[in-house]
């Protein structure tokens, strides 16, 4: 397939899958006329690097690992340097603390839905903001427990 079926399968831009090739992520064929031309595995391998880059890895620890990943759902175990085992390690570590923040987030953006709610429902009045009603006291506290850790 030519990139642009490839971009369009994969939701990609032509332009990060030319990138991707570049890094080392992503390889093609050339056809007689200069085209790039891509097997079906491609479509998979393209999915991979979008869901790794997604979760914080950068290209140069995704070309580390990728020929570990045979396909998007195993893993098939190679020796890898104490390098790239540290480096895997401080990626891990770095997503842990992203999702931890995010979960924090979506606390607080919930506690939030439900004090405005029950503003709401009490038929109490307070300061618009964006259409919502607050309870500065009650949603503050909330939110700021929520993100802070403190709840």
């Amino acid at each position: 397939m030519r990139i642009g079926e490839l971009a369009e399968r994969t939701g990609t831009p032509r332009r990060m899958l030319r990138y991707y090739e570049e890094q080392g992520l992503l390889a093609s064929d050339r056809s007689a006329n200069g085209y790039r031309e891509y097997g079906e595995p491609s479509v998979d391998r393209v999915l991979q690097i979008r869901g790794l880059l997604d979760s914080g890895l950068p290209t140069r620890v995704i070309k580390q690992i990728l020929p570990c990943l045979k396909n998007p759902r195993a893993i098939h175990v190679t020796d890898a340097t104490p390098e790239t085992m540290a480096t895997l390690e401080r990626e891990r570590d770095r997503m842990t603390q992203r999702i931890e923040c995010l979960l924090r987030s979506r606390d607080a953006i919930s506690d939030y839905v439900e004090a405005v709610r029950a503003n709401q429902a009490r038929g109490a009045s307070g300061v618009s903001c964006g259409g919502a009603v607050q309870d500065a006291a009650v949603q503050d506290d909330a939110v700021q427990g929520a993100v802070s850790g403190r709840r």
